[in-house]
């Protein structure tokens, strides 16, 4: 796999010491990179509402106490800009989002509203601030017009969605490219901020507690002794751990800092091509770490529309970045499956709990450099 590992220490020992603002460091993923970067040295700060569940990543691991925290939408741009002004912030990784598919349904207006332009602010923000060198937004693999290929779409395949969640995510793209291309470009061909955009698969792990998603629907049903739901069990995702797509994101920012005219574009991080399984198949694998449990199809009348198959090329990662991903799916679900079980045994043992995860990783993707 080359110099995964190599690289991604790399990025973590650049990025130590800086001044970082996260936006919607009280969700799930937020919570993850939140903690990493926490650990690794950096001066974070978050830029977001309250946590959007209860439990959350974010109350269960205390990160309230452990990091600089402002309440606030990113569509109240004015007090996001004088947010990000006093954060001095370096680095800004924008992940606040209505991140549901399903939800966009009950609430279009306030999904295009917070995937569209509420990143458009975050970008506004960014512009009139002088500390900031370089922007990951995140977006989501459902920013393509799905064709139901069964090959993976790169990043310059055509960008759409049918349901609201999946256009406000291409409609969010094509404004970052925009913002990217208007104002932070230089006539000289360099750049005064770098600015990419992070298209990742679906992202299980420790700490989700989202409605409507499999892993904290499996964990909800499983702790309470009930059958677990399913929705669409043939249908294709590339399922990957919180902790894959968001090495990449490290080692993407720590690229826009130093170079940012080369690595200012859109980028995917997927899982390997066998982690690329139906829904039946990853049920199936948590079933196993539980040790016990049932399942159930839901009926298909009146379903809202979800893609059938969703795979991602990450071709471009690879080649460029030096990212690939290093846990197989079987490890990935283990993973989950011990975090939600420690929460069960000993919720107050959770940050320790993080922190070992997030070491093993990064041990993982440097033995996988030397073919370990």
């Amino acid at each position: 796999m080359g110099l995964s590992g190599k690289r991604l220490g790399t990025a973590i020992d650049l990025l130590k010491g800086k001044k970082i603002l996260v936006t919607g460091n009280t969700g799930f993923m937020g919570g993850w990179l939140s903690a990493w970067l926490l650990s690794s040295g950096a001066k974070v700060t978050g830029y977001s509402l309250d946590p959007p569940t209860d439990p959350s990543m974010f109350d269960v691991i205390g990160l309230k106490a452990r990091m600089k925290c402002e309440l606030g939408d990113i569509n109240d741009l004015e007090h996001l800009k004088d947010a990000v002004k006093r954060s001095g912030a370096e680095v800004v990784f924008h992940l606040a989002a209505q991140p549901l598919v399903r939800r966009s349904y009950l609430e279009p207006i306030l999904t295009f509203d917070t995937n569209v332009i509420g990143t458009a602010k975050v970008l506004e923000a960014v512009r009139g601030a002088p500390s900031v060198k370089a922007c990951v937004c995140i977006t989501s693999d459902k920013c393509y017009e799905n064709r139901e290929w069964v090959h993976g779409y790169r990043e310059n395949d055509p960008l759409g969605g049918k349901d609201p969640y999946s256009a406000s995510k291409g409609a969010a793209e094509l404004m970052i490219a925009s913002y990217r291309d208007s104002f932070f470009s230089l006539s000289d061909g360099k750049r005064r901020v770098g600015v990419a955009s992070a298209r990742a698969g679906n992202i299980i792990g420790g700490g989700d507690w989202a409605e409507d998603r499999i892993v904290p629907d499996c964990m909800r049903a499983l702790s309470a002794g009930r059958p677990i739901q399913i929705r669409n069990p043939a249908a294709i995702r590339p399922w990957q751990h919180v902790l894959e797509p968001l090495a990449g994101y490290l080692q993407l920012a720590s690229k826009l800092l130093t170079d940012p005219a080369h690595h200012s574009s859109a980028w995917n991080f997927g899982p390997r091509a066998e982690d690329h399984v139906p829904v039946s198949q990853l049920v199936q694998l948590i079933l196993n770490q539980w040790g016990e449990g049932k399942t159930q199809v839901m009926p298909s009348a009146n379903q809202l529309h979800e893609a059938g198959t969703l795979r991602l090329d990450c071709t471009k990662a690879h080649t460029e970045l030096g990212w690939y991903p290093v846990l197989p799916l079987k490890e990935s679900v283990k993973m989950t499956v011990e975090w939600y079980k420690e929460y069960q045994r000993e919720p107050s043992k959770l940050w320790d709990t993080t922190l070992r995860q997030i070491d093993e990783y990064v041990q993982r993707a440097q033995r996988s450099d030397s073919g370990g």
